[in-house]
């Protein structure tokens, strides 16, 4: 299912999914301007890459910088392709704008970043001697989905369901929409732990791990609760 708009309009500009929008298309870019080589080891130094963090030894031995853990950070802002970029950068248009609004932006960007970098973690435990790096802004977005089934699961959601070559389209409640999200999610990484190699190259529990890091942490960053 893909979603194609909510019916939940917001307030206030949404400034930072615009910003953050901005950002990940910045850094697209240049990764389109490095050469292959160059590329990878992008995607090494500034991705999750398990073992680098759970077999220190290793890390040194291939010459990752000692005690970096920005790695968390930056990989939220790396993709790798046009389709990766493109679907995540639609899912925070779609459904970041009314987090936002309801949390403000401040909270909101401390929220994603927070979110993003528990959904990492979540990854590399599932997966401690993975030594492909990991990258994407799906583990914050998947953070924002989680408040976004919190604050508004009335909310309707628009949806293309593709059958072969035949468009289906559907309204759904967010609380279903996002379940049934959710549901694949878990399914895919319980499935990608018992048979890794049917993980396929997807993270699936930075997804889980963010979603439910949103669900959890949401009420928190809500305008009259002090952060701390």
């Amino acid at each position: 299912m893909i979603p194609l708009r909510d019916e939940n309009p917001s307030r206030r500009p949404p400034y930072v999914v615009w910003g953050l929008i901005v950002a990940n298309a910045l850094v697209f870019l240049l990764e389109l301007s490095l050469p292959p080589d160059s590329l990878q080891v992008f995607f090494h130094l500034f991705g999750i890459v398990p073992a680098r963090f759970t077999h220190p030894e290793w890390a040194q031995a291939l010459g990752f910088p000692a005690d970096n853990w920005w790695p968390f950070l930056t990989s939220l802002f790396i993709h790798g392709g046009w389709f990766h970029i493109l679907g995540n950068m639609w899912f925070l248009w779609i459904f970041g704008d009314n987090v936002e609004d309801r949390m403000g932006h401040g909270r909101f960007l401390v929220f994603y970043l927070l979110c993003g970098v528990l959904a990492g973690m979540a990854h590399m435990l599932t997966n401690p001697s993975s030594t492909i790096p990991a990258f994407g802004a799906s583990g914050a977005i998947s953070g924002v989905l989680g408040a976004y089934l919190l604050f508004f699961p009335r909310a309707r959601v628009l949806v293309l369901f593709p059958i072969f070559i035949w468009p289906l389209f559907f309204v759904l409640p967010a609380s279903l929409f996002l379940g049934i999200w959710f549901v694949i999610q878990f399914f895919s990484g319980t499935f990608s732990l018992l048979s890794p190699k049917m993980g396929g190259g997807v993270a699936w529990w930075a997804h889980i791990g963010g979603f439910i890091s949103g669900l959890s942490l949401a009420p928190l960053f809500l305008p009259g609760r002090k952060l701390r």
